[in-house]
């Protein structure tokens, strides 16, 4: 009798595992929270102007106003660039805006535009 409980107990865990897996597959955008950052990241815009960049380091460095989404005050901060080709066609002395993705120590610059 024990025998049958534990099959049977394998048998219902088994077939929900099945059924989830098969609910959860293929394109998950759109659902909620689905499109947003990965998570504990914080998003943010800016303004500011290039001080230094580094193509093989993959950074830019920018001297920035603040950025109250974020809670950070004016400051000059070197980011990674993520993707790094949105350096590509930048210079130091160019005054841009910004979006960035910061989550826990790590801040990137997801884009750039020339302002």
């Amino acid at each position: 009798m024990r025998a049958l409980h534990t099959a049977l107990i394998a048998v219902a865990v088994l077939g929900a595992a099945a059924a989830n897996a098969q609910g959860m597959s293929g394109d998950m955008k759109g659902m909620a929270g689905m499109d947003q950052p990965a998570h504990g990241a914080k998003m943010g815009h800016g303004v500011g102007v290039i001080t230094a960049i580094n193509a093989k380091a993959e950074t830019i460095t920018i001297k920035h106003g603040a950025i109250p989404a974020v809670g950070w005050p004016a400051m000059t901060m070197t980011f990674k660039a993520n993707p790094p080709a949105l350096l590509h066609g930048r210079h130091v002395g160019e005054r841009i805006g910004f979006d960035l993705m910061i989550q826990g120590m790590k801040a990137q610059v997801t884009s750039v535009r020339p302002l």
